[in-house]
């Protein structure tokens, strides 16, 4: 995970990001180190991150600007912002007080595991 600014879009993060997708074994041979496909909302939508995307082995699923809903996108709509939301209800997590990045790091896994925690609670 890279910590930025609040203030930076987050597309410019979108290479960094990929680039430390973490291997995913499964099947017999070389683990995967890259998706399939990358679901993006319209604020990814350019030429460069796609063709980007396309050299790396990546198809992009990226909502398109000016053209109506209706590509099936809307079924992963808001995971992010909801995740976000659950984070927000940790009032040190709203914001960033701590100087330190390993600090807040270390906070984010603990709200992470208490979210998960709450979820799985809820399923037994």
């Amino acid at each position: 995970m890279s910590l930025t600014g609040g203030n930076r879009n987050d597309v410019t993060q979108l290479l960094p990001l990929l680039d430390k997708i973490p291997p995913v074994a499964g099947r017999t041979g070389r683990p995967r180190r890259r998706p399939d496909a990358l679901l993006a909302d319209r604020g990814y939508d350019h030429d460069i991150y796609r063709r980007l995307l396309w050299q790396r082995g990546i198809r992009p699923v990226i909502a398109r600007r000016g053209e109506p809903h209706g590509t099936g996108l809307g079924i992963f709509r808001y995971v992010v912002e909801r995740t976000i939301a659950w984070l927000h209800g940790f009032r040190r997590l709203r914001i960033r007080w701590e100087r330190r990045d390993d600090i807040h790091e270390a906070f984010l896994g603990l709200a992470v595991c208490l979210i998960t925690h709450r979820h799985v609670r809820r399923l037994c």
